[in-house]
């Protein structure tokens, strides 16, 4: 029996839901009241990290890439890992721009994604990206996307901490800008899939409260978010 399911299902990609599901396994059954303090220590964690990486001189061309783009999505803890097979996940925020160029309030996504190769150690990182075109924020807002599949990213051409596998390409649909902590060998953003948190929306804004219906229609806001819109640029 074991011997047939291994066939069917090779240890390789066993291995590789497991990790993937540990990533998520903290957010799992969450209560209400869980939700929304989650909700808004993850909207406060954006906002520390889009302000460091603004205020930092390595990341000279975000505030650049920020005012020209749609939308930005801010994920303050990306997790890699793995040994052989990896993996990565983490949560964040996605704000849109206004015809009148204001922000909009936030809407909450997970981002994961595994691969398998040589790989082996952890890594942790904060990572900004940018939506070049408005074809981008409408992809992310309208289904579960894939980067590098749906959209093609690149990885921000000035900053420190990059990930070297990701060449520069200008006509991108998405930047990614990344500070690393600890070592990784192997792996990319490329393939990494959008997740809507629905709960977490709704525990921030109220029933109802869609990604779209937050960003283009406007229909849901929150005070709390007042200090991270201030901060993009």
């Amino acid at each position: 029996m074991i011997k047939g399911l291994s066939q069917a299902f090779p240890l390789a990609n066993i291995m590789r839901f497991a990790f993937i599901i540990s990533l998520f396994s903290p957010l799992i059954l969450l209560t209400p009241a869980q939700a929304a303090s989650d909700a808004e220590e993850l909207v406060g964690e954006s906002r520390y990290t889009l302000e460091k990486m603004l205020g930092n001189p390595d990341y000279s061309k975000l505030k650049e890439f920020t005012e020209r783009a749609k939308g930005v999505l801010i994920i303050p803890q990306l997790v890699k890992g793995g040994f052989i097979v990896g993996g990565e996940g983490g949560s964040g925020v996605l704000l849109v721009k206004g015809a009148d160029g204001t922000w909009s309030n936030p809407t909450f996504y997970t981002l994961a994604a595994g691969s398998i190769g040589l790989q082996i150690g952890g890594e942790v990182s904060e990572v900004v990206f940018t939506l070049m075109n408005q074809g981008a924020v409408d992809a992310i807002l309208d289904s579960e996307i894939k980067f590098g599949a749906d959209l093609s990213i690149a990885i921000g051409p000035f900053g420190a901490g990059v990930e070297a596998s990701t060449t520069i390409n200008l006509d991108a649909d998405v930047y990614a800008f990344s500070s690393s902590v600890g070592l990784f060998g192997g792996g990319a953003l490329e393939g990494a899939k959008l997740f809507t948190r629905e709960s977490y929306n709704t525990s921030y804004y109220g029933a109802g409260a869609t990604p779209r219906a937050i960003t283009i229609e406007r229909v849901y806001s929150n005070p709390h978010s007042d200090k991270l819109r201030a901060a993009l640029p």
